[in-house]
């Protein structure tokens, strides 16, 4: 009886500690691209390109991609939306401020632009891992698959511009804020030569 659990457990110990070993070299991974921002999204549009021409050269797989169209689609929305909607929770805590005399709080996303760039990244690999297999590539007329996107894309920014609008947000950072000096040292110093 012995025998048995002393069996399964030195075949589960040396694959757990595989699978530590490798999700700490994903994180360690993970934690060096980080503040990559361009590269990051560099190497997904490079995917997104490849798995693009597998469609392209398959000939199929539309219905694949458009799931993964809706997929970023809504991802996107939940990197455009602040983590505090007002119109989801009225009155319930701080609120994005409608008039100029109000208090200033930041723009925090739903979801923040690393979570963003890895949830886009994992659904470009999933569905480069889907087109592999002819279960998923499903016959349907492209063209009208295509066309309910565009809709779809259309309604929803439409939505989401008229809320940035209506609660006076932006969420993108332009950067910080520099103000120009003129060169005053420079003139008074030679000035002061004279």
């Amino acid at each position: 009886m012995d025998g048995v659990g002393g069996d399964g457990a030195t075949v589960a110990k040396p694959l757990n500690q595989w699978r530590h070993h490798l999700w700490m070299f994903y994180q360690s991974y993970i934690d060096k691209i980080t503040p990559h921002a361009v590269y990051r999204w560099i190497g997904a549009f490079i995917l997104g390109s490849f798995y693009a021409l597998r469609v392209y050269y398959a000939q199929g797989f539309y219905v694949v991609t458009y799931c993964l169209g809706i997929y970023i689609l809504n991802m996107l929305v939940d990197f455009l939306s602040p983590i505090d909607d007002p119109e989801l929770e009225p009155s319930d805590g701080p609120l994005l401020p409608t008039k100029g005399s109000e208090e200033f709080k930041p723009f925090i996303r739903r979801l923040p632009e690393f979570w963003f760039w890895c949830v886009i990244t994992r659904a470009f690999c999933l569905a480069f891992v889907l087109t592999c297999f002819s279960t998923f590539n499903v016959p349907v007329y492209w063209p009208i698959l295509l066309c309910y996107w565009i809709v779809l894309l259309y309604v929803t920014m439409r939505r989401q511009i008229l809320h940035m609008i209506k609660y006076k947000y932006v969420p993108f950072d332009i950067g910080k804020l520099t103000y120009g000096f003129k060169k005053t040292v420079a003139s008074s110093s030679s000035s002061c030569a004279v």
